[in-house]
């Protein structure tokens, strides 16, 4: 298939050369000359702007897959629906709220644009370990791009379709707030070991026991062993966390329907307190986990 990838940072470079590697032919759009240069040496068709990615499709509706900041896609989705054509695929991939997803696949569907909203999961990993993807929107247009999102998948990655607009980033919303309450955890009872009882504890061994079929096998478990094998004393981390956004809504709309979020709205706190100065082991290990797996800045500005 063709489709074009705009916003070309760690996820969209990693499309495009997944794309590439199943013969897809992937056109890129992006701010960052030097980004695009990247994904230009890995296979991508440079487009200069919007309408050079629609020329380039060559009078076919042409399939646009967004990969940037939940800030900016708003402006980005009205440029592009005053530009494409009818029976046009637009797709969020990225984290937005997904009640202004179901707003404006409203909009785009007026002037016969087709829109999917899809969270993607995986990371600076996803290259390696194939992505996770969630979609809403309308089944027959998820249908039309299988082929897209069976090659993003691979090797052991996955895709499913959970129904209307907003669904989507509903799932992949709940998945990131669980995604706090897994890495609090971890970072929690490791300070535990590591500032218990017994002085020394190699945490890196420890990490490594577990990923061999305890209960707390995983991922974030996996990438806590690199990060204490490389720095076990996590030397040069601020231990300020940011949040992003995606847990915030999760609790806005678990108050609205009467659900208690304990576990959640603690981990939250505590990356909100880390930015006012309350920083420790825990939120140094938070921040370096967030770095490994999403490539996000290790030491943000508060």
């Amino acid at each position: 298939m063709k489709i074009a990838v705009i916003g070309l940072g760690k996820m969209g470079h990693q499309f495009v050369v997944r794309l590439g590697d199943d013969n897809h032919k992937v056109i890129v759009l992006d701010r960052d000359s030097q980004l695009v240069r990247s994904a230009e040496e890995a296979g991508g068709i440079v487009a200069t702007s919007r309408e050079d990615v629609i020329a380039k499709f060559e009078g076919q509706p042409p399939v646009i897959w967004l990969m940037i900041p939940s800030g900016a896609v708003e402006e980005e989705i009205e440029a592009w629906k005053n530009l494409l054509p009818a029976e046009a695929i637009l797709i969020d991939g990225g984290n937005s709220d997904f009640r202004l997803s179901k707003e404006r696949a409203e909009r785009l569907a007026e002037a016969n644009i087709d829109f999917l909203d899809i969270g993607t999961s995986g990371g600076v990993l996803g290259l390696k370990n194939g992505f996770s993807m969630m979609i809403g929107g309308n089944k027959e247009t998820a249908g039309r791009i299988d082929p897209i999102l069976k090659s993003l998948s691979k090797p052991s990655g996955a895709y499913q379709y959970f129904g209307a607009s907003g669904s989507g980033h509903y799932v992949k919303m709940v998945h990131n707030a669980i995604e706090y309450g897994l890495m609090e955890s971890l970072a929690e009872g490791y300070r535990l070991l590591r500032d218990g009882p017994y002085n020394n504890l190699d945490l890196a061994a420890v990490a490594e026991v577990w990923q061999h079929g305890s209960i707390v096998e995983s991922s974030l478990n996996g990438l806590a062993k690199e990060i204490f094998s490389e720095n076990p004393s996590l030397n040069n981390i601020d231990g300020i966390v940011a949040q992003s956004g995606e847990t915030k809504w999760s609790l806005d709309i678990a108050h609205e329907l009467g659900i208690d979020l304990p576990a959640i709205e603690a981990s939250f706190d505590v990356r909100l307190k880390s930015v006012e100065g309350q920083i420790s082991y825990t939120t140094k290990l938070l921040a370096a986990l967030r770095n490994k797996f999403g490539g996000h800045n290790i030491n943000p500005t508060p």
